[in-house]
């Protein structure tokens, strides 16, 4: 998933419904007890330029066993406001631009 995630990043630019973003990156920390995934993409104007502004999201897992078992992944979170939750980076991706009039 990592590696399909920089590929996409790299190569496409996102576009779903009528919000639009380019992933700068993803990428996955930790070990032992507890991993996270970070994603952080870059917001587009309503003309379709890339803005200088990027949402930061991030989910987490709970691991036992040295990192071996994991309790499964918590749901997306924008940094910017950790109460909300998101089944997929994407969904919270455009939410975080929308809020800030951006898509």
């Amino acid at each position: 998933m990592k590696k399909f995630l920089a590929i996409v990043g790299i190569v496409f630019m996102t576009v779903t419904s009528a919000s639009a973003y380019q992933l700068m990156s993803s990428k996955e920390f930790g070990q032992g007890d507890a991993k996270n995934q970070n994603v952080v993409v870059k917001c587009t104007t309503d003309t379709g330029k890339l803005s200088n502004q990027t949402c930061s999201l991030r989910r987490y897992a709970k691991c036992s066993n040295n990192g071996k078992n994991c309790s499964g992944w918590q749901p997306w979170r924008d940094l910017r406001d950790a109460s909300k939750q998101y089944s997929d980076w994407r969904g919270a991706a455009s939410a975080c631009c929308r809020a800030k009039g951006l898509r």
